[in-house]
């Protein structure tokens, strides 16, 4: 029985020599702090049961104390990361006087309120700290913390002491290794910015044309400064203006084009021009730059830039600018970088702008500078309609004159034809532009639901009306409204929708309360309103109401030659978002697409191009020729028969597509998919047609 203490003595001494033993393995094989107090904390538990572990560093460059690691981690602000100056961390107290610290009792402890709060909010009662001190050299402190008084006993103290010696040696060595590193990074940045600057200086001897120059740049600078984006500006002294002369930005949507000016004022072009300096966005806004091509450069998703002045002697020939779709993508030492380059840049262009062929493009570029304008302008206003016809321009030319007023629109045209895109233009061009665009499918709607959408509810107003709901009106109220498939407006609804469209006032389903608003309606449909007029099916005091400055959008077999147009936009467009490289469109496919008459018009073309781009496998587009062809031949067979009115050409267009997706309507592979129009419009057309299935 005498034995029995001694026996358990000894089982407690090997303990503690084993787990000392694993904790010198860890620290041996270590080099990174996380990991090693990761694989060093449960190892310790077994021998000192603890609440938390941590590393507190003195950082020379602020001298404050920085906690390092802790494990685990702890609620509130005690976590990686968080700093202290010296005389508030006890920390800093060991890291200064190079004594352990014993809090036995928090509750008793003055002198560091901040770090106690923080740990009673934890549940601890006690923390114990280690000065860490390497090679006569003071780090920081090891500390521990419990969540009972005074935990540890001078016994187990002196055994953390000891442990601290080890961790001391691991934090300096871990130090060491990242200051190596470090120095091992900037040399090889160094290797890196030289080898560039050589890459940069071949190019600029080799290449007689500014763009193969700016690519070459801009492919070489990629692998140092990570960029989304490029250009060249030249300045032009007669027209004391910039103007973007090469661009290099495959991600780009076409917004930017090479060939627009830069304005002096509002731009960080204009700016690093007239100031002779770099000048860097960390975020690009545009009420530091107000202008147009600020404006474009933010719909592109550009987020930050760095514009650098071509210096060469005696005068500036334009701006290198390099753009990221991240907010601080450039560094001061990225924009050192870039200076050099610059002035490299700068030599190249001096030499180019003295050749015949810089002169010849200038001469052109001012003899086309009224239609050049004139393509801005539109880009701007109409940046997603795609078209040079003449009767596309008359109808842009009809937005331009009626959107700055706050008349009622009525945007008239076939299914397909881009209607929402139409009102879209007409709310951007008018003062209420900043506020919201909201826009109402009357036919997608069930006519249950129309009016709660249209006007709100009040809470408890109807079954399942748990909530009070903001109709659209209310949503877009200083804005713009546009109802899309107003000719399926319930004939119930249209007696309110005429009191909001001459009173400017309604009141919410189940509510008392009139409500007043300021709202731009624009209307379209792809029916003859006057015909439901006729008909009964709709009130002709709305229709006149809403009749105010008709726009009736052409077909697409109207416009064949905006045709190609479209089609390389669609190509271009869905290539990029299969991140495929198609450049090609065949000719033959080119005439047959431009042959066919599209019923379903700029959204059926947008989707059979779709589908090209899906079965392409190449740099060529890949048509499906054959089934224009076919379908083109049976609705010549039509036609010749003498007999066909475009009402039966278009429900035997309906029907082909129907018997092709085995009478499936909606989905991807649906009737409405292939015919490019939306589900509610192709039911709505196969009961007007009388079309049911066999």
């Amino acid at each position: 029985m005498a034995n029995i203490p001694v026996q358990e003595r000894s089982d407690s001494l090997s303990r503690q020599y084993k787990t000392l033993l694993e904790v010198l393995e860890a620290v041996a094989v270590h080099r990174e702090l996380s990991a090693l107090f990761r694989d060093l904390a449960p190892r310790l538990y077994r021998l000192i049961p603890f609440d938390y572990i941590n590393v507190v560093l003195h950082d020379p460059a602020t001298n404050r104390m920085h906690v390092h690691v802790l494990e685990p981690p702890l609620q509130g602000d005690l976590r990686p990361g968080w700093e202290l100056p010296v005389e508030h961390s006890p920390g800093g107290w060991v890291w200064q006087h190079q004594q352990a610290l014993a809090v036995p009792d928090i509750e008793q402890e003055t002198r560091f309120p901040e770090v106690t709060s923080r740990l009673r909010e934890n549940g601890m009662k006690s923390f114990y700290l280690f000065p860490l001190t390497a090679a006569g050299q003071r780090l920081g402190a090891l500390g521990f913390g419990c969540r009972r008084e005074s935990a540890y006993t001078q016994g187990e103290r002196e055994s953390l002491q000891e442990i601290a010696k080890l961790v001391a040696v691991v934090v300096d060595n871990a130090l060491n290794f990242e200051r190596a590193e470090a120095a091992q990074q900037q040399l090889t940045r160094e290797r890196d910015h030289l080898r560039l600057l050589l890459e940069v200086n071949n190019a600029v001897v080799s290449t007689l044309d500014l763009r193969e120059l700016l690519r070459a740049v801009s492919t070489s600078l990629r692998r140092v400064v990570a960029h989304d984006y490029a250009s060249l500006a030249i300045y032009y002294p007669e027209s004391t203006q910039l103007r973007l002369h090469a661009l290099d930005f495959s991600e780009g949507k076409g917004l930017i084009q090479e060939g627009i000016p830069i304005p002096m004022k509002g731009t960080p072009a204009g700016l690093a021009f007239t100031s002779r300096q770099p000048v860097l966005i960390n975020h690009l806004d545009l009420q530091e730059f107000p202008s147009e091509i600020t404006k474009r450069l933010i719909s592109e998703g550009v987020k930050s830039a760095c514009s650098l002045p071509l210096i060469s002697p005696g005068r500036v020939s334009g701006v290198l600018n390099v753009a990221s779709l991240r907010e601080n993508a450039f560094t001061q030492a990225d924009v050192q970088l870039l200076l050099e380059i610059s002035r490299q840049v700068a030599i190249a262009i001096e030499n180019l702008l003295s050749l015949d062929q810089i002169v010849e493009l200038h001469n052109k570029l001012a003899e086309e500078k009224l239609y050049l304008e004139e393509e801005i302008r539109t880009e701007y206003n109409f940046e997603e309609i795609v078209g040079v016809s003449l009767s596309l321009k008359r109808i842009l030319q009809q937005v331009e004159t009626v959107a700055p007023t706050d008349s009622t629109v009525l945007i008239l045209g076939e299914t397909g034809t881009g209607k929402e895109l139409i009102g879209r233009a007409i709310h951007n061009l008018s003062s209420r532009r900043d506020r919201t665009f909201v826009k109402v499918n009357c036919a997608a709607i069930p006519s249950g639901l129309l009016e709660s959408e249209l006007f709100g509810h009040e809470k408890g107003s109807f079954t399942g009306a748990v909530a009070q709901r903001v109709g659209r009106f209310e949503l877009a109220d200083r804005g713009t409204l546009l109802l899309d498939e107003v000719g399926d407006l319930p004939l119930e609804l249209q007696p309110k929708l005429l009191r909001v469209l001459q009173e400017r006032e309604f009141e919410r389903i189940g509510g008392t309360r009139t409500l007043r608003v300021d709202v731009r309606v624009v209307a379209a449909t792809n029916v003859d309103l006057a015909q439901r007029v006729a008909d009964n099916q709709f009130r002709s005091d709305l229709y006149y109401r809403l009749n105010v400055f008709p726009v009736v959008i052409p077909s697409l077999r109207e416009r064949p030659e905006d045709i190609p147009l479209l089609v390389r936009h669609f190509v271009e467009k869905h290539a990029r978002q299969m991140k495929k490289q198609i450049t090609t469109v065949p000719a033959t496919a080119m005439t047959a697409l431009s042959q066919y008459p599209w019923p379903g018009n700029v959204r059926e073309l947008e989707n059979f191009i779709e589908r090209a781009v899906i079965l392409s496998r190449g740099a060529d587009l890949e048509v499906p020729v054959s089934e224009l062809k076919q379908r083109g031949k049976a609705a010549t067979t039509r036609a010749t028969a003498g007999s066909t009115t475009l009402e039966d050409a278009e429900r035997e267009h309906i029907l082909n597509a129907l018997q092709e997706a085995k009478w499936v309507v909606s989905g991807p592979t649906g009737a409405a998919a292939r015919l490019g129009v939306k589900r509610t419009t192709l039911q709505s057309k196969m009961q007007r047609f009388g079309i049911t299935r066999p």
